[in-house]
């Protein structure tokens, strides 16, 4: 260990075990997304005060790529929104515009309910 490595460190304030190591490899951010194999469903449903909500669930993977796919849908509709729980939300209706945008990532994607 050089002297140098300080920032690897940071989580760990004490141990008392005599044979403890810092283990600073990087870890792995789950399996990877397979954007052939996903099933996705774009929903719309009113919110209160009668707002709508644009929502894609069936999105199987990690919730870094969940969160991922979120800021890309947000981005490029210019909108709001949260992606956690397997769901991504965009507030308005834009179920249209994320099918398409779904659609030219490789996603297979179909409008359901609403």
């Amino acid at each position: 260990m050089s002297g140098n490595d300080w920032k690897s460190r940071l989580g760990v304030v004490f141990s008392t075990n005599p044979d403890f190591e810092y283990d600073t490899a990087e870890k792995d951010g789950g399996e990877p997304l397979f954007v052939s194999g996903q099933d996705l469903r774009v929903w719309l449903e009113r919110r209160k005060a009668g707002k709508v909500a644009t929502i894609v669930r069936g999105f199987r993977g990690s919730d870094a790529s969940l969160k991922e796919l979120g800021a890309l849908l947000r981005s490029r509709c210019g909108v709001g929104g949260t992606a956690k729980d397997g769901e991504i939300l965009l507030q308005g209706d834009f179920r249209d515009r994320v099918i398409s945008i779904l659609c030219e990532e490789g996603y297979k994607v179909k409008k359901a309910g609403g």
